[in-house]
């Protein structure tokens, strides 16, 4: 097959979005937030439902949220009155998913110098997705609550192209379910009504390359471990 130079871009931007866990404060243009999320709109949705709702957050809004999930966080009374809407995960875990998951976790902290025991520093590490990892915008992301299942495949790929658009201008960003433990303070902080349901956030800015967590590289499973071909 040969590979065009359309393709090659493509692909090499594919490859080249990871999740970074630490930013530089360099500011990001409010017109280029605007174009990746423009682009990224051309998501397909079942009959053109367009289920993504965005809440933008720069400045004084993004250092306020996120002094505010965090206070919650570190008090560990009031973190257990705060739980998710949905489950992210699995209730049972089984191989390879709870093989894949305990590698990267622990690849993230050996880079960070974390042992098993070190239950404090893996709690500030934790901590740090409520800091948009110090990005200068911070994305929070709702879904309206009669969509159902089929919308929130739609949500995954506009989410993606996201990631991808902010790639493709040099920017980094690091999707974050973490947020949905916290949708009571968001949805405070931010007038989200009733009708809305937290999805996730994400951080989005110019990624610090001088930090070790941003050197991590997620491996993934090999094509004959999920595809199956039948001629």
């Amino acid at each position: 097959m040969i590979i065009n130079a359309e393709q090659e871009v493509v692909d090499q931007v594919i490859r080249a979005r990871r999740s970074m866990r630490a930013f530089l404060d360099t500011p990001v243009a409010r017109e280029d937030i605007g174009a990746i999320l423009e682009v990224a709109a051309r998501a397909p949705s079942g009959t053109n439902t367009q289920p993504w709702k965005v809440y933008v957050l720069t400045g004084e809004i993004l250092r306020s949220l996120s002094s505010k999930i965090l206070a919650a966080h570190n008090d560990p009374e009031i973190a257990k009155t705060h739980t998710e809407e949905y489950k992210y995960y699995p209730v049972e875990w089984r191989s390879p998913y709870i093989d894949r998951r305990r590698k990267v976790g622990w690849d993230l902290y050996s880079l960070l110098g974390l042992g098993r025991e070190n239950k404090l520093g893996m709690h500030a590490q934790h901590g740090r997705n409520y800091q948009f990892f110090d990005a200068p915008v911070g994305l929070i992301f709702t879904i309206d609550r009669i969509m159902e299942q089929g919308s929130w495949l739609d949500y995954g790929m506009f989410l993606q192209n996201i990631m991808l658009a902010a790639r493709a201008r040099g920017l980094d960003t690091c999707p974050q379910a973490a947020f949905t433990q916290y949708h009571r303070i968001i949805a405070t902080e931010l007038g989200i009504g009733d009708q809305e349901m937290l999805v996730c956030g994400m951080s989005l800015g110019f990624a610090d390359m001088s930090k070790v967590e941003n050197s991590l590289q997620t491996e993934r499973a090999k094509l004959e471990d999920f595809v199956k071909f039948f001629d």
